[in-house]
């Protein structure tokens, strides 16, 4: 064959995006090794596909013929590999999920060791960072975030239902200072400030008969990792804003309590979600299924 796979579906990434950057995102590989394979692919058939500038890259005359005859062949290939893929009993190979560090700790147990039991052929690997990737370009099977950060393109998994925020801190705390009743009162507060992945303090959000606003508040300790927060908080060195299920278990046996709770409202939960321009491979598949099983329980 004179062309791999590989390489005739890079020619048409690279003619669909206009560009070797994007295309060489959307496939997940380098820009230098999808240059590669194209002048590789060229240099065989001694075609030259594409007429390149350092501004433009754009499909020759023969590149454009030969883009709208192999893109429908690629088409079926690409849906055979679906259905047979389709007709796998056991999935296989590794998932890949790129996931933020609260998502992680979240399904963790109801999810993804429930996953390892059922599908001992499949190995997960995730990764955590706060901070959003591009999970095409890394190279990931799928990204769980909160529903609202979510690139649009994707196509997306409800994992959990909306999320309380809860500010919360020691019972010892509020016998020392005293309880917020309004928010402004968190000037003259000690809170435990969080910084995020990408540098900037973290704002505590609010709503109030409709109206939804944020403070920047003050407090002597800041902390990038939200399980830190949580033990300082039980170690009454602060106010603490955090997510309802994380304190679930503080606020029953007594160690955290809330405060300025008529004023916090819910937001959007958890996903799951992945690029759905391409054929869903058994082990996704069989995620997204139990991560729907689990949630209809």
């Amino acid at each position: 064959m004179r062309g791999s796979l590989a390489e005739l579906e890079a020619v048409v990434a690279v003619a669909a995006r206009g560009g070797f950057r994007a295309a060489a995102r959307d496939l997940g590989i380098s820009s230098s090794a999808l240059s590669q394979q194209i002048g590789a692919l060229e240099t065989r058939i001694g075609v030259r596909l594409f007429n390149r500038s350092t501004r433009s890259v754009v499909l020759s005359a023969a590149g454009e013929r030969f883009v709208s005859e192999i893109t429908p062949a690629l088409a079926a290939i690409r849906s055979a590999m679906a259905h047979a893929d389709e007709h796998r009993v056991e999935p296989t190979g590794t998932l890949r999920l790129n996931s933020s560090i609260g998502a992680t700790r979240m399904i963790l147990a109801p999810v993804v060791i429930e996953y390892m039991r059922r599908y001992p052929q499949v190995a997960v690997e995730i990764v955590t960072e706060d901070a959003l990737v591009d999970i095409n370009a890394q190279g990931f099977d799928a990204g769980i975030r909160i529903r609202e950060t979510v690139p649009p393109d994707m196509v997306v998994v409800p994992i959990s239902d909306s999320i309380r925020p809860a500010i919360v801190c020691a019972p010892e705390y509020l016998k020392n200072y005293g309880e917020p009743e309004v928010p402004a009162d968190l000037q003259a507060h000690q809170c435990i400030r969080a910084r995020m992945a990408n540098g900037a303090l973290y704002s505590w959000e609010f709503e109030r008969r409709g109206q939804t606003f944020s403070i920047t508040v003050h407090g002597k300790l800041t902390l990038d990792d939200s399980d830190l927060i949580l033990r300082a908080a039980r170690e009454g060195v602060g106010l603490a804003y955090l997510n309802e299920w994380q304190v679930s278990e503080d606020l029953a046996n007594g160690r955290l309590q809330k405060v300025l709770e008529d004023w916090t409202a819910p937001y959007p939960g958890l996903c799951l979600y992945y690029p759905g321009r391409r054929h869903i491979p058994a082990k996704l598949r069989s995620f997204v299924e139990l991560i729907r099983e689990v949630r209809r329980e």
